[in-house]
């Protein structure tokens, strides 16, 4: 397999895993974790529940900001060819995917979105590395 044939496998990858997450994570978040069942730290992880990847956290899960309007979406991780943040999704409380953005090796993993007008609720930012799997991360409008 080429570079490029791993690389939009990756894509693909990451584009199945965010969606299919979706609707568990945004559920999670909108209902009583507690009484919610969840597959945080085993099908998706987060700085809370950081699974088979503790210790990776601090550099995986997304860092989520929101203001003016704007959801700006960082992960701070070293990338490189051989372990690189594939993508960002943010998606709100109601399902909805407000935008994605994909990386290359070379890029840093920063994105933003506008949020719709008037929007208050629950965010869901999603970032993907390639080695270690995907990372939710929410926050507040």
């Amino acid at each position: 397999m080429t570079a490029f044939d791993r690389r939009d496998l990756l894509k693909t990858a990451a584009a199945v895993a965010a969606a299919a997450t979706a609707g568990s994570a945004v559920s999670a978040f909108a209902a009583d974790k507690a009484a919610a069942p969840s597959a945080a730290g085993s099908i998706y992880y987060s700085k809370e529940q950081p699974g088979q990847w503790k210790g990776k956290e601090g550099t995986h899960a997304p860092e989520v900001k929101v203001e003016g309007g704007k959801v700006s979406v960082v992960t701070p991780h070293p990338m490189s060819a051989e372990h690189f943040i594939v993508r960002h999704t943010v998606i709100l409380a109601d399902g909805t995917v407000l935008g994605a953005k994909n990386f290359a090796p070379a890029d840093k993993p920063e994105s933003s979105y506008d949020l719709p007008k008037d929007y208050k609720g629950k965010i869901c930012a999603t970032s993907f590395c390639n080695l270690h799997d995907l990372w939710v991360s929410e926050a507040e409008a």
